[in-house]
């Protein structure tokens, strides 16, 4: 009798408890203006138990126990951790969730693995959410890229091709260090197939979520392999909150541009399959007005699908996009600034009526794409996966197959030889084009006809037609194991890709002015004969071609851990990859095709593809890298970390010379040495980063564009080491609530300790890298007004290796001021914002001309200004 009394009593004692430990926990989730918050996630430490905020940012969580560990995270808003104590039944805790400024405590994707925040990696990171993405958006990547430390970003070619230096490495910029990649994969997998920029496959829209960058060597672990960084956009993805928007922008000089999102899920109630899909339409005639527009669109998307045990999202872009591209041109020597011919300021010499020039080859007519400006048409397909198979064990995949029609159309900086800008008679003096002995030299206008004033100057430029179609299909597949508090990850990178570089170099004459008009130029020769220098303002000698194809497979292997203590964080891993280059030119012929004797020779005939195979060369090698990282926590607001790694780049494969039609040539990696050490520093006031690095480079093909003295170009590779050393550091700090303040600033202290063809230069300046850059800025937001002012300084910066041209330093301020608005049902929104690039019009230049056409004692340096100002406009409803 007493053991049944026992166990009723045990069973009865069993049962109150379980029925104690079942919690039902609800709430609402705000920030600090009171808004409700829908799309924050809720879930308990280390199980799968979790729930997201509705529209109204209310949650339910069904819990047992006595007691959870709750992770509550939002994009731009700092992860908070609680435990609570549970009791049975109904249980209320409403969450305040706090902005995340500097987004030390924000979960990161990118290089890594595991699950960590910047503050605990010990990696240099930078993150931009998508309202700092939107502040920034003007014309380019550079104008987002440049506010992070250790970028330097020229963005003084508008909208597309900008370049990017990453700290302490040399480059003709165009992410040739650091990949720009899309939702984890790159843009282009492959460095160096051509000299096309990365950025020209993809636009920016609202359906971005976030920008992450990873600096620093030990990136090269992860994913396409970066020996100096990893540039990663994340889009938005569909949650159990349908977000939509739509976005209308307009600014000074001729842009409109139409942006929309439209997020959420697919399905009923109980559906696991959710939608992201967002795009634009833009054109713009500025910033800067050559009567050849941009214009185009590009449409993204993914679908979702959430498992029991992980996800499956397939991504999508199309685009068909047509941007121009503004190259240096002359500037006036004595300061550097746009000249004044009659009265007017030269912003640009490109020009609208050289759009219509042609002539005749063996194909037929060929009639100048230079209206198209770098135009891109085509697309990706992408698969990424997530499958938990427990106790554990995480596999994860990437797929991606793209395909572009890309076509980079571009007017030059001068003719390739004399003086930049001449007068009638200097310009008849010039060699190079055969103008000496003759008589009767004319030069009237080609639109009517009329002859120029005798005292209107003249610029021979060239237009270049890059024809370069790429193919590329990637795969990357990893395999992580939990293991107590490592994270150890086994992974594959594959890649192959295709691109064409087809090259058409033709000149033209026109007057040195705005808008310029095309000029002919006729003469009688010493024997007597009328001849035409120029036919409807074309000019100058044989048309250049060349045509090559170049093939790259790329096959790597890596093993990292990531290991997650108390005190101690510790990244190590290692990474081998094999790379083989295919490289294929076609020969070409002089014809003649025009057949009129009163032609000089340079117009009677022209360079074409004859479609012979000429050369036709194998290269490959096996780069290794290793990598080690450390961070410990010396309290819960400071944390020191310090990491190194030995790395390799290939070098790219456009620089690779054959000198017979067969041949292997020989093909090494690059080798880059990184360290660097410092503090991460995170309290409610203030938040930053401190740390000292340095990178050697080692036998580096480095390749520079050069005029040939004949008009033409070629690519000048050299062989080259370097060494940087510096001190890199950035902050935010709360002034009052809603106000704060935030900066970076960037030293190093770069040169040369090799060049192959010419030893003086050791010890230069690496070309285009500044020594110090910065910025710094103010945001106000309390959710209904936002305000928000930047200033970006870069250093002076010399143009070339040879050191001979030093740039001033200059700064580029930007304003952005909104008012949002409540509309119609709950969480419908609207915004008017306006904002200013390069508000005090900054005359500064980002480059001069890297094909070295600057003569020394002209009047004229050729050099490429930053863009001038301009006012945006936009409305933006979010419902």
């Amino acid at each position: 009798m007493k053991t049944k009394l026992f166990a009723l009593l045990l069973f009865v004692g069993l049962m109150s408890q379980a029925a104690y430990s079942q919690t039902t926990l609800s709430g609402t989730v705000t920030d600090k203006s009171g808004e409700k918050l829908p799309g924050i996630t809720i879930v308990v430490a280390n199980t799968k138990t979790g729930a997201s905020t509705d529209i109204e940012g209310q949650y339910k969580l069904e819990l047992s126990g006595s007691s959870a560990n709750l992770v509550i995270t939002g994009i731009g808003y700092k992860t908070l951790k609680k435990e609570i104590s549970l009791s049975s039944g109904q249980q209320t805790l409403d969450i305040l969730m706090e902005d995340d400024v500097l987004a030390l405590d924000q979960v990161v994707v990118t290089a890594t693995f595991g699950t960590k925040s910047q503050k605990d990696s010990p990696i240099s990171m930078s993150y931009l959410g998508a309202k700092q993405l939107a502040t920034l958006s003007a014309n380019s990547q550079a104008d987002i890229l440049r506010s992070i430390p250790g970028i330097t970003a020229e963005g003084g070619g508008g909208e597309v091709a900008a370049n990017i230096f990453i700290r302490g490495l040399p480059s003709g910029g165009q992410y040739q260090f650091n990949p720009l990649q899309v939702d984890g994969l790159p843009t282009l997998s492959t460095f160096g197939l051509n000299s096309s920029a990365h950025d020209v496959y993809f636009r920016n829209d609202i359906g971005i979520q976030s920008l992450e960058f990873v600096r620093g060597g030990i990136s090269t672990l992860f994913g396409a392999g970066s020996v100096a960084g990893i540039i990663n956009y994340n889009s938005i993805t569909g949650s159990d909150v349908s977000k939509n928007a739509i976005q209308l922008e307009t600014a000074n000089l001729g842009r409109i541009k139409a942006d929309f999102l439209s997020s959420g899920k697919l399905g009923g109630s109980d559906s696991k399959m959710y939608y992201a899909f967002s795009g634009f339409y833009r054109y713009d005639e500025g910033p800067i007005k050559t009567g050849l527009p941009t214009e185009g669109v590009q449409f993204r998307g993914n679908i979702k699908k959430v498992t029991d045990n992980g996800s499956i999202t397939l991504y999508g872009q199309f685009i068909d996009d047509k941007a121009q591209f503004y190259l240096p041109f002359p500037l006036s020597a004595a300061d550097k600034t746009r000249p004044e011919v009659n009265g007017q300021t030269i912003r640009t010499m490109q020009t609208s009526n050289a759009a219509n020039m042609s002539f005749l080859t063996p194909d037929g007519l060929y009639q100048s794409p230079i209206e198209n400006g770098a135009s891109t048409k085509g697309g990706y397909l992408m698969m990424k996966m997530n499958q938990n198979f427990g106790d554990g064990w995480v596999f994860s995949s990437k797929i991606k197959y793209a395909k572009y029609a890309h076509d980079f159309n571009l007017f030059l900086d001068g003719a390739g030889f004399g003086n930049p800008v001449e007068t009638q008679a200097t310009f008849l003096a010039t060699s190079g084009r055969g103008l000496t002995g003759g008589s009767n030299y004319k030069y009237t206008y080609v639109d009517n006809g009329q002859a120029l004033p005798a005292n209107a100057l003249l610029f021979e430029n060239r237009i270049l037609d890059r024809q370069r179609p790429l193919t590329e299909y990637v795969g990357e597949f990893n395999l992580t194991k939990q293991l107590n508090n490592h994270t150890v990850t086994a992974g594959t990178y594959l890649a192959r890709s295709e691109a064409g570089d087809k090259n058409i170099t033709y000149r033209y004459l026109s007057e040195f002015a705005e808008n310029p008009r095309l000029v002919n130029l006729t003469y009688t020769d010493a024997a007597g004969v009328a001849k035409k220098y120029t036919l409807n303002g074309l000019s100058g000698t044989n048309v250049g071609y060349s045509d090559q194809n170049i093939n790259s497979n790329k096959a790597a292997f890596y093993l990292t851990d990531e290991f997650k203590g108390e005190k101690f964080n510790f990244d190590a891993g290692f990474r081998v990859e094999r790379a083989q280059g295919f490289i294929t030119s076609y020969g070409s012929k002089t014809y003649n095709v025009l057949n009129d004797p009163t032609l000089a020779p340079n117009l009677a005939s022209v360079t074409w593809g004859n479609g012979q195979l000429t050369k036709n060369g194998k290269v490959s090698t096996t780069g290794t890298a290793i990598a080690l990282a450390g961070l410990y926590k010396i309290s819960p607001k400071v944390n020191v970390y310090a990491n190194v790694s030995q790395g390799y780049f290939f070098p790219e494969l456009r620089s690779v010379k054959f000198k017979t039609a067969y041949e292997t040539s020989s093909y090494n990696p690059e080798k880059i040495l990184s360290t660097e050490a410092g503090v991460k520093f995170g309290s409610p006031k203030f938040s930053g980063t401190a740390a000292v690095y340095s990178i050697n480079l080692k036998d580096r093909n480095e390749i520079n564009f050069i005029n040939d003295g004949k008009g033409g170009l070629i690519d000048d590779v050299q062989k080259v080491s370097t060494s940087s050393y510096g001190l890199e550091v950035s902050g935010n700090y709360i002034i009052a609530k809603n106000f704060s303040a935030n900066g970076n600033f960037t030293y190093q202290k770069h040169k040369y300790t090799k060049y192959e063809s010419n030893a003086a230069l050791v010890g230069n300046w690496l070309q285009r890298q500044p020594r110090t850059m910065g910025m710094i800025g103010l945001t106000y937001d309390n959710s209904k007004v936002d305000a928000n002012f930047s200033t970006n300084y870069l250093g002076k910066k010399y143009t070339a290796a040879d050191n001979l041209y030093l740039l001033d330093s200059y700064t580029i301020s930007r304003l952005d001021l909104g008012k949002t608005f409540s509309v119609g049902a709950p969480n419908q929104k609207m915004r008017i914002g306006a904002s200013v690039y390069n508000l005090f019009n900054t005359a500064g230049i980002t480059e001069g001309s890297p094909r070295g056409a600057n003569v020394a004692g002209s009047n004229y340096f050729v050099g490429r200004p930053e863009l001038p100002r301009r006012f945006f406009l936009r409305l933006k409803y979010e419902f």
